[in-house]
């Protein structure tokens, strides 16, 4: 993250996590407050990623958009139209 911090978040946490938090800390030669943000900062890009993947729609949406899905396909009128100046166009050349 470029930039220097300038937010603070606090949060209580059992005495044996703590432990556990900075012994991983000195395993990678960081403090435990770099240790803790960059594994939250991780975790929170991870759930949001996740949510990103997810479309909620209603049942009743999904159900008739795979309704619609089954459907045979048919022309509109204005691609009809766009098909006979296409025939026109292609056939006089």
């Amino acid at each position: 993250m470029a930039g220097s911090a300038a937010a603070r978040m606090e949060y209580r946490i059992r005495p044996e996590s703590k432990a556990r938090i900075e012994l991983a800390a000195r395993l990678t030669a960081e403090s435990a407050s770099d240790f803790a943000r960059t594994a939250a900062e991780l975790r929170a890009e991870e759930v949001l990623r996740t949510h990103d993947l997810l479309t909620v729609v209603p049942a009743e949406f999904f159900d008739d958009l795979l309704g619609a899905l089954d459907e045979p396909a048919g022309a509109n009128p204005a691609l009809k139209r766009a098909a006979r100046r296409a025939r026109r166009t292609v056939t006089r050349g």
